[in-house]
């Protein structure tokens, strides 16, 4: 019998990581929601529609920016369900149509029509749609039915059926080139409409007949006055009933005017001005066609006005208390839901989009149901800040660093602190007694920004997230309850923000400061955000002008007399700014300013720029790496966390012998892409180059590999990830960089005084799936094992400890080149590591790299243990008791 066959390396290291995926935890029913939490966003709403299919439905449909199609609970503004398509231009939703039960969609460009089922959200077919660039789409009856669905593009209209997709007819638009089309709807029973604009000019309306495609009638109409752009906003409420069709034409930023389509159906009469209008919508109920509009009144409410669409008659007039402040911004989308009173009144259901993307559910006559920050859905930056003390830490910290008047005040001082502290404890005790008695479920932990303060192992954190569309939240880390959100009206939208902790709670009574450096949408020059990230409010220092564009931006250890970190900031021609810029802190400055090194990075040029500040606070360039852009582009660039800590130099082998890392916290990792697109020839380049001296410490090419590359860059190691184009597979590679087994300067390193190179050891591992982000855990000390926190495209996060990746791990472990760190357990308490995921939701919660060895669990059952404790207590007793009693009554035997 032969012996079976040795698996090959590649193969047997892809049952290791397989395995993985095998391995799972789990939670009791009672632990869910304790130690995580998710929130659910769907982005920017593009189109609306409320379920008109009855007056009780409470269902909301909503297609957004990030390709999703959803649907939502309108009395309280949970989320039925939800459908993410392919993101990009493939996935972009073009118009969302919606008619009884049935859900219309025209998908990526006027590339699909989609018929979706709104009961389940089930998709009922799909069909291909010619090319050209979409417009508009509608539902066309005939003979009282919607049988067939309109789909209008640039220089064509076709005709598709409602059943199945299928197309009917096609035929072009007449001058297409001069005339812009944008509204297509039903005529009755032969007709379809398309309704056109020529800039500057008139408006245009051609009839094509249903049954063929021919061209019946075109006519000119409605002259329209130069200047503003003109907009059609079109309604058709339903295709087989009459009025055919209302009409809104903009003319201005705040001027609309409202059409209607005449008996004829060839001609389109003004009916009503509306100066100054800056949102505007249609709604239907019954036979009555409803025209809302919204007006500004003050700067705390606008009034939403409901008008007759067929006569343009005022049937409703309400204020809505909707601050136009910085929380949100201004209005920007208007969505109506319209229905019939018992004495035959219109009322009406209002959903309001903001300039910050959020929603916000209004019902008559104005009151505010619910609101949706929609703006969380696109987080661009983050960072976790310490909550502020309480009352008794503060006690406590107040007795240092002031001189005290002699022994006896220190003394009663300290007294009258633990007298505090122990009043808190016995507090504390009474409301964990007091819960325990409650049934489950009824425990509410609400908390505010007045309950706010630091916990006994300063776990939960603020949570301060900035968004694409310029707004600011803060977010407790435990519940993940909105505590404050701020929006910047004038930030330029989907820029790049930078957010800088210049100052912690630590340095109490001085209160936490951060910077974001934004983009001005206006002038597209840089300015500075100071606030405080516990409240939320700006600050009252003023931070400095900046009239021209920052190219790069540098958070030093310098801190000034109130012990705020100095940030500095480099323009587009090389001179420093720096903030604060007290006397003090230029002064130090000038003395370090030798020490001070930056870079620049120009991709687009393949540019890699070193440069150090002089004591004049100028610039100067030392050091340059150039790749050519014709061979390859440089896609990421990273250094290493400046509030990262290693906790051990080396690494213990099993000879005794200790293997020192290559430590240097100036060394940069640079990823680069070919930009040859053939297969054969595409790679993958990593280059660790020192940030002092530009030296290139050490280059790797993998050959026949593409990205995109996700890569963390930490201690003395960097892991990266992209796609062999050979073998069709993912794979890992890690680089490990060392000293040697002697250490060259165990006090400070310096990287104008590295004689040698390090020895750096690589090795690749296949991976069984893409993914999409990739970052490391970072504790306080530094103490815990490293895992890699892995995000799967199935939205999943995989914790992999970095052992696993580790590149001397042979393929058969023998005794001499196992490491005893793998065996030694560190008794110590660890600083939790709080993972937070975000893109489309946020998830939350908490990873423990090397476990929990002496920290109680949060949901440790204290009443519990305490009865069985003293029960066993009484029972020992009693039992004690019982035995003395009964060796007596023996002895007297």
């Amino acid at each position: 019998m032969k012996p079976p066959a040795k698996m090959s390396k590649p193969t047997s290291l892809f049952v290791i990581f397989f395995s993985l995926f095998v391995m799972s935890e789990a939670v009791f029913e009672d632990q869910v929601g304790k130690f995580d939490w998710r929130q659910q966003y769907v982005g920017k709403t593009l189109f609306a529609h409320f379920d008109s299919h009855s007056q009780s439905s409470k269902k909301l449909f909503l297609a957004t920016d990030k390709n999703i199609f959803a649907s939502f609970n309108s009395r309280t503004g949970e989320l039925f369900w939800r459908h993410v398509d392919k993101a990009g231009p493939e996935g972009t939703i073009d118009i969302l149509l919606l008619h009884g039960q049935d859900a219309l969609m025209v998908v990526g460009g006027g590339r699909l029509l989609r018929s979706w089922d709104t009961n389940m959200g089930g998709l009922n077919w799909e069909a291909v749609l010619d090319t050209g660039s979409f417009q508009a789409a509608c539902f066309v009856a005939m003979q009282d039915t919607v049988k067939h669905v309109a789909v209008l593009k640039k220089a064509a209209i076709s005709l598709h059926y409602l059943t199945n997709g299928h197309q009917k007819w096609v035929e072009n638009l007449p001058d297409s080139d001069t005339v812009q089309y944008q509204a297509v709807y039903s005529g009755g029973e032969e007709e379809v409409y398309v309704l056109g604009v020529v800039p500057n000019s008139h408006l245009t309306i051609i009839a094509y007949s249903l049954e063929d495609g021919e061209i019946i009638k075109q006519s000119l109409d409605l002259e329209v006055s130069p200047g503003f752009q003109p907009v059609l906003v079109s309604s058709q409420p339903h295709p087989a009933r009459s009025p055919i069709s209302e009409f809104f034409l903009q003319l201005g930023p705040d001027h609309h005017v409202l059409l209607q389509l005449n008996a004829d159906g060839y001609t389109i009469a003004p009916l009503r001005d509306f100066q100054p209008a800056f949102l505007v919508s249609f709604s239907t109920t019954g036979e009555k066609t409803v025209a809302a509009v919204m007006t500004p009144k003050n700067e705390t409410a606008c009034a939403i006005n409901l008008f007759s669409a067929d006569s343009g008659r005022r049937l409703l007039d309400t204020t809505v208390i909707f601050p136009l402040d910085l929380n949100g911004g201004k209005p920007f989308k208007l969505y109506v839901h319209a229905f019939l009173k018992k004495d035959d009144s219109v009322g009406y259901r209002v959903l309001v989009q903001t300039q910050d993307h959020a929603l916000t559910f209004i019902q008559q006559p104005g009151r505010v149901v619910w609101t949706r920050e929609e703006a969380l859905a696109d987080v661009v930056t983050m960072e976790m800040v310490d909550l502020p003390l309480t009352g008794t830490q503060a006690e406590l910290e107040g007795e240092f660093g002031k001189k005290a008047d002699g022994l006896f005040p220190m003394v009663l001082k300290r007294l009258s602190s633990q007298v505090i502290l122990l009043q808190a404890w016995l507090a504390h005790l009474w409301k964990l007694f007091y819960e325990a008695r409650k049934p489950h479920g009824q425990v509410k932990n609400e908390v505010t920004i007045e309950t706010l303060s630091r916990d006994e192992f300063n776990l939960q954190k603020m949570m301060v997230m900035v968004t694409a569309s310029g707004k600011l939240f803060g977010i407790d880390s435990k519940s993940g309850s909105i505590l404050w959100k701020h929006y910047l009206e004038n930030v330029q939208p989907n820029a790049v923000f930078k957010l800088i902790v210049q100052r912690t709670t630590a340095h109490f009574p001085h209160p936490p400061q951060c910077t974001l450096l934004i983009k001005d949408k206006d002038t597209g020059l840089a300015s500075l955000h100071v606030f405080n990230p516990i409240f939320g409010r700006k600050s009252h220092i003023a931070p400095p002008a900046l009239p021209r564009p920052i190219l790069q931006s540098l958070l030093l250890p310098v801190i000034d007399q109130d012990y705020a970190k100095v940030l500095l900031l480099v323009d587009d021609q090389y001179k420093v700014t720096a903030f604060p810029s007290t006397k003090n802190v230029l002064q130090q400055l000038q003395e370090m300013a030798s020490s001070i090194f930056f870079y620049l990075i120009r991709s687009d040029q393949g540019n890699l720029s070193g440069f150090r500040l002089r004591k004049d606070l100028s610039t100067e360039r030392i050091w340059e790496v150039v790749l050519p852009t014709e061979v390859q582009k440089i896609v990421a660039v990273n250094g290493k966390r400046p509030n990262e800590h290693v906790h051990s130099q080396g690494r213990v082998m099993g000879d005794r012998s200790v293997l020192y890392k290559y430590l240097n916290p100036n060394l940069l990792a640079v990823v680069t892409e070919s930009t040859d697109a053939h297969p054969e020839r595409a790679f993958v380049g990593v280059f660790l180059v020192d940030g002092v001296t530009g030296r290139i410490i050490h280059e790797a090419v993998q050959r026949k590999a593409r990205g995109p590359v996700h890569f963390v860059h930490s201690e003395n190691w960097v892991v990266y990830e992209y796609w062999n184009t050979k073998s069709r597979r993912n794979e890992f590679s890690v680089l490990e960089l060392f000293e040697g087994t002697e250490l060259y300067n165990s006090t400070v390193f310096s990287s104008l005084d590295r004689p040698h190179l390090p020895q750096v050891l690589q090795q690749t591992y296949i991976f069984p799936s893409p993914i999409t982000t990739m970052e490391a855990t970072l504790t306080e000390k530094g103490i815990t094992s490293r895992h890699l926190l892995v995000g799967l495209p199935s939205g999943a996060i995989l914790s992999l400890p970095k052992m696993f990746l580790d590149p001397r791990r042979p393929e058969v472990v023998t005794e001499h080149s196992r490491s005893n760190a793998e065996y030694l357990t560190w008794k110590c308490i660890c600083f939790v590591p709080q993972v937070v995921a975000y893109g489309l939701d946020i998830y939350q919660t908490r990873v423990y790299p090397s476990k929990q060895f002496d920290v109680l669990k949060d949901d440790y059952d204290y009443v519990l243990i305490s009865s069985v404790l003293f029960a066993l207590f009484f029972a020992t007793m009693i039992s004690k008791r019982l035995a003395q009693v009964k060796l007596l009554n023996r002895a007297w035997r």
